[in-house]
């Protein structure tokens, strides 16, 4: 599914095919945690250019519900979104919703974070569960545990993750031989876990790949830690996943994280960041990021960004979007929302260009000083709203 194209450096430019398409990588994914992202229509995401979206696993079984969602088309079907979607394994409530869970050797007891009701997920549940949401890529199941855990309980995630991703190889060649249980074309990335131990990371990544899925993401990160023990852990895990399989690093993040983590050989993106921050009227630039409720915008006839051709930033003026989100207007949500996204489209752009046309490492010197320049908050999953 994924074909290695040009590097330049550890830069990698590739393309992925998948069922339902195939697009060029680096590639960043907006998230729909329930079934949309905010603030959008699946076809405005396509007037975008947005090539893949994410649902999440876990939001999608408790609203609506996985019989309602496979009665109703899948995924797919049920939002009206036709191009490829990256579904997570519901994983990364082991570690957010870690007031309302107990874990064992077998998976994860959770209580619903609406209503109390019992849930459990196991790496078959998990399967089990985006098989019925019917998407492209499908995450396995596995326990991501807090950046400042021990080094124990790091080892002992480390280990589930390692059985739940031998279990689930099990049952996904068992369940190709019978035929019907897994969507045709569906894709099952494996999640390397370890924390801050390089040696925890080797070791899981190399067993995993032993296991030949379809893709490899590096998990738990971006889970609170500093921004440069991040950037180790990424450091310490990319080296040793095969150069003929995506890599995606999960819940990444602000711009020029993107660029530092394409720089380290990732090829996967996704993160709330471009909707979220747009709900708290901030916009994404070049030279950072530009708070559209401060004053000095109450007169400001320019766009959103000089140069940008989102509907946005072709139609409206900085003082007008104020004005909306000072009224709490939706519309003006809906703006930054739609200048955000396209934003990051255009950066994934533009760092392919780089990669394609061998200037990758001057690209990444000046578009990391542009983006830092105003730089600020962190990228957060939805499950916290």
């Amino acid at each position: 599914m994924f074909q290695l194209t040009q590097t330049d450096g550890l830069a990698r430019l590739g393309s992925l095919t998948t069922g339902r398409g195939e697009f060029p990588t680096p590639a960043f994914m907006p998230v729909g945690t329930q079934g949309s992202v905010k603030g959008t229509s699946p076809r405005e995401l396509g007037e975008l250019g947005v090539p893949i979206i994410l649902g999440n696993t876990y939001h999608l079984m408790i609203r609506p519900g996985l019989p309602a969602i496979r009665h109703l088309g899948g995924l797919h079907g049920f939002s009206g979104w036709s191009g490829p979607i990256l579904t997570d394994s519901g994983g990364y409530q082991v570690f957010s919703l870690a007031p309302l869970r107990e874990i064992s050797d077998a998976g994860v007891a959770f209580r619903s974070h609406v209503d109390g009701a019992p849930l459990f997920l196991g790496p078959r549940e998990a399967l089990e569960a985006q098989a019925d949401l019917g998407s492209d890529i499908a995450m396995l199941f596995d326990e991501c545990p807090p950046w400042a855990a021990d080094g124990a309980a790091i080892a002992r995630a480390v280990d589930r993750t390692l059985s739940w991703a031998r279990e689930s190889r099990r049952l996904i060649d068992a369940w190709r031989d019978e035929g019907g249980v897994l969507p045709a074309g569906q894709r099952h990335f494996a999640i390397v876990q370890g924390g801050a131990s390089a040696d925890l990371r080797a070791q899981c990544a190399a067993e995993l790949v032993a296991l030949r899925f379809d893709g490899y993401a590096i998990g738990g990160v971006s889970v609170g830690e500093p921004e440069d023990m991040m950037f180790a852990a990424v450091d310490a895990t990319a080296p040793h996943l095969p150069a003929d399989r995506p890599r995606y690093a999960m819940g990444l993040g602000m711009p020029h994280q993107i660029v530092e983590l394409v720089a380290r050989g990732v090829d996967l993106f996704d993160c709330v960041l471009p909707t979220r921050m747009a709900r708290h009227g901030s916009a994404f630039t070049w030279d950072g990021l530009l708070h559209l409720h401060n004053a000095p915008f109450a007169l400001d006839p320019s766009p959103i960004e000089t140069g940008c051709a989102c509907y946005a930033c072709q139609t409206f003026s900085r003082a007008y979007i104020r004005h909306l989100l000072k009224s709490r207007e939706i519309l003006g949500l809906r703006l930054v929302t739609l200048h955000n996204l396209h934003f990051y489209m255009r950066l994934m752009a533009a760092i392919r260009d780089a990669i394609a046309g061998g200037c990758f490492g001057q690209f990444r010197r000046d578009a990391v000083a542009r983006l830092r320049s105003r730089e600020t908050g962190e990228c957060i999953d939805e499950t916290t709203e």
